[in-house]
């Protein structure tokens, strides 16, 4: 076992590794949960599907936490909620709350929204989060050989997933916007395109930006999922190029932000740029 001093295995152990995924399923480790965003409007109630897909039983404990989102997109977990995060905390009805599950074995968590009489009408906001339990594990002897000297730990990494779940009270509305697209650099040194979506109004957004091309069939850029909350007029995306195209990445493109639905899409903003 490896030995680690106290500010090491602090900062380990504060550091779990979350999905906030905005696919149909999203997975990490041995677990699967489909789907990966709730809306709800007080009335009807809706299911979220853990399934373990390892080889061995698997413990879930299901919780509810608070996110917030940055200029760049990124939810970052809040220490201190507001009033409106425990009006939310508190209307949120799930179960069951923990979960044992056979290898490749499905179970329903059943989610509804009970708001308290007289609450404002508005959009409300919490995260659940899905977290396995490692199994307890014997405690394993050193060898004979090894010199005891100092504290020694072996770390089981704790695995979760993390979902919005949003409740809808009232008629909401939502405007956007795009500005400031241009070329970048992704992390991995590749270009991407790099666009600013700006929200107003009393609910959040959720869609997918489309860069396309003149006389090109598929958008050349394409990104899913993205999110704009109302703690945030403003949040930044960067699209990487799709493989499949070959052109030149400079000039004329239409950058589209569109809701889609079951039944439909909803063009939400949309504007001509240059890409240099």
């Amino acid at each position: 076992m490896k030995l680690l001093t106290r500010s090491t295995l602090a900062a380990v152990l504060a550091a779990p590794l979350f999905v906030s995924a905005a696919p149909a399923e999203a997975g990490i480790g041995d677990l699967l949960v489909a789907p990966t965003r709730i809306v709800l409007d007080g009335r009807r109630g809706a299911e979220v599907v853990l399934n373990n897909i390892g080889e061995e039983p698997a413990v879930y404990r299901v919780s509810v936490e608070f996110r917030r989102m940055d200029k760049d997109g990124g939810l970052n977990e809040v220490s201190q909620p507001t009033a409106d995060d425990q009006k939310a905390a508190d209307m949120i009805v799930y179960a069951p709350r923990r979960v044992t599950l056979a290898p490749h074995e499905p179970q329903a968590i059943r989610i509804a929204a009970r708001p308290a009489q007289g609450l404002p009408d508005g959009e409300y906001r919490v995260h659940l989060l899905f977290r396995a339990i490692p199994p307890a594990r014997p405690v394993a002897q050193a060898a004979a050989s090894e010199p005891e000297k100092g504290l020694r730990f072996q770390l089981t990494p704790v695995y979760g997933v993390t979902i919005p779940v949003i409740v809808r009270l009232g008629n909401l509305q939502a405007t956007a916007g795009i500005a400031n697209v241009h070329l970048d650099k992704g992390k991995d040194g590749n270009s991407v395109v790099s666009v600013e979506l700006s929200r107003s109004g009393t609910r959040s957004t959720f869609g997918e930006v489309r860069v396309l091309k003149a006389g090109v069939k598929d958008p050349i850029a394409l990104q899913k999922g993205v999110a704009v909350y109302t703690e945030v007029n403003s949040r930044k995306v960067s699209l990487a190029v799709s493989p499949a195209y070959k052109g030149a990445l400079p000039g004329p493109v239409t950058v589209q932000y569109v809701e889609t639905f079951d039944d439909g899409s909803h063009v939400l903003a949309e504007t001509q740029a240059v890409l240099r």
